[in-house]
């Protein structure tokens, strides 16, 4: 009986949510946001995140419809240690695409994509 009780103990144990898994780098906000249309090209992309990054191992790349690069620069960390940013080449009208990739100061690497519109 012992052993059944162990059992269903380890068993109940592994379907807990673990917390560790709540420290992965999630993106909280975007500027542009996602999915938005905006009226003209922003200067940069700023994105905030639930934890601290490391930024010699995160990284924003924006791209067109043609798939080309349109930002202008190595991203960096912004006002805070939970903020990455790129600039950007002025953009025409169109879709884009944001790519991210980040590292959390706790080693969790996370990652995503979204687009915004520049334009009517």
């Amino acid at each position: 009986m012992r052993i059944i009780i162990v059992l269903a103990a380890l068993l109940m144990a592994s379907l807990a949510p673990n917390g560790g898994a709540l420290a992965h780098a999630m993106l909280s906000q975007a500027v542009p946001a996602v999915g938005s249309t905006v009226p003209t090209s922003p200067g940069k992309i700023m994105l905030s995140f639930t934890e601290s990054l490391e930024p010699a191992f995160s990284g924003i790349e924006v791209r067109d419809a043609a798939g080309q690069r349109v930002d202008s620069g190595k991203a960096a960390l912004g006002a805070g240690k939970n903020q990455l940013q790129v600039p950007l080449k002025r953009l025409t009208p169109g879709t884009y695409t944001v790519i991210w990739h980040v590292l959390s100061v706790d080693t969790h690497k996370t990652e995503g994509n979204f687009t915004f519109k520049v334009g009517p």
